[in-house]
């Protein structure tokens, strides 16, 4: 392996960290419009610069930090695997769609993890919850997901953009 390999490596490991250690510490904000633009914007980065491996690395991290520290609700722990899967198919899909341009890759990666979250909260939480508790909770993974999905594209593609100006 050449010492250009190793660097390129260890630079797509330095990124990858970087970018789970964002996702992972979003959480800990309490805020869900906050914390998920900080993950959704990770998750678009990390498939910009490091490739979509480094974004399922950083895709399973923020559910697991806010399901241990607390700051995703208990009722919503049968949701993590379908967040989870849903940030992987965000980073999937963008990835395999980038060569249609940003928005359009982003366009269609935010709608697919919008509508994985919407299917699964209403057939997860129909069968563990009901009333008005699994509103609010299915309201959780609804429109709010949506939102931050999409300012997580809109502010990756703003780092991004800084970033290739100083190269």
């Amino acid at each position: 392996m050449s010492k250009l390999s190793i660097i390129a490596i260890r630079k797509d490991l330095v990124i990858t960290a970087a970018l789970t250690g964002a996702a992972a510490i979003a959480p800990l904000f309490g805020q869900q419009l906050v914390t998920g633009t900080i993950v959704n914007a990770a998750l678009f980065l990390a498939v910009l610069l490091s490739g979509f491996r480094a974004a399922a690395a950083v895709a399973v991290v923020p559910s697991m930090i806010a399901l241990a520290a607390g700051t995703l609700p208990a009722a919503l722990a049968a949701m993590v695997p379908y967040i989870m899967v849903s940030n992987i198919a965000l980073a999937g899909i963008f990835a395999f769609s980038r060569r249609f341009g940003y928005w359009a890759a982003a366009s269609v990666a935010v709608l697919a993890k919008f509508g994985i979250l919407v299917l699964s909260a209403a057939v997860v939480l129909t069968a563990i919850t009901h009333g008005s508790v699994q509103l609010a909770l299915a309201s959780m993974m609804g429109w709010p997901q949506l939102i931050t999905a999409i300012l997580g594209g809109v502010v990756a593609y703003g780092i991004n953009l800084k970033l290739k100006d100083k190269n």
